[in-house]
């Protein structure tokens, strides 16, 4: 009884960190300033007038549409993008021993998963809204993707039972929403990850009020489960240590 009250206090407490970094991403989402590409262009040169190039900085939102000039093509389906993450497993079986209740050794065949290649790859992107362009450089962001792929391919050769392929992209022509840094430093306007650990980073095919909601509902659920997993674990450890 101890041991699944320690190991539900441990939940607890991940779930604690977990939820505090969903109210940080709220936050970010309520806190950033909404703009628009042109507004950051018209900014960055009066900024550049009044003090030099490369010293503006703002956290900031906006929606629109990804565009870029020489698209990625994800590494299975082929599919245009900008951002892919792409997995295969092997799936395969293997005997493993066990032994009952009186000791005895059982043998016993075992399904199990293992990953061959885990590759992502990103580039840089343009932003178009209504006003014009803004560059985006997408390392660092918490990035929504579309599954393009998950497919298992059968293929018996000794263990191995076959592959599941998975495949997730962020596509050109879909609209999103960008939560991020914007600098001139580079001498082109650029949204990109701050520097602010508070700040995050965001990239989501939902909408600002959407997103905000769906963060705040899962920090919610957090919180419940968080509780509970303290409370309980909690519990059942007083309990053990009383009886």
């Amino acid at each position: 009884m101890v041991i699944v009250g320690i190991i539900l206090l441990i939940v607890g407490v991940s779930l604690f960190f977990v939820q505090q970094h969903q109210k940080q991403k709220v936050f970010s989402i309520k806190s950033a300033r909404s703009v628009t590409a042109a507004e950051l262009t018209e900014t960055a040169g009066l900024v550049a007038e009044e003090i030099g190039g490369g010293s503006w900085r703002d956290y900031v939102k906006l929606w629109g549409e990804v565009v870029a000039d020489a698209p990625l093509r994800s590494e299975h389906k082929q599919e245009a993008c900008v951002y892919y993450t792409s997995k295969i497993e092997r799936d395969y079986e293997t005997f493993e021993i066990t032994r009952d209740a009186d000791g005895n050794p059982k043998s016993s065949r075992v399904r199990k998963t293992e990953t061959v290649s885990n590759n992502r790859q990103s580039i840089p992107f343009w932003l178009r809204d209504r006003s014009g362009m803004v560059r985006i450089e997408p390392d660092g962001a918490d990035i929504e993707t579309i599954e393009i792929m998950n497919e298992f391919r059968r293929e018996k050769r000794g263990d191995t039972l076959g592959y599941r392929y998975r495949e997730s992209i962020l596509p050109v022509g879909r609209n999103v929403l960008i939560v991020g840094a914007v600098s001139d430093l580079t001498g082109e306007v650029t949204v990109l990850k701050p520097t602010q650990p508070q700040h995050k980073y965001i990239i989501s095919f939902k909408d600002e009020e959407s997103l905000a909601a769906s963060v705040s509902r899962n920090a919610q659920a957090t919180f419940y489960g968080m509780v509970s997993c303290l409370g309980v674990g909690g519990l059942l450890i007083v309990i053990d240590l009383l009886t």
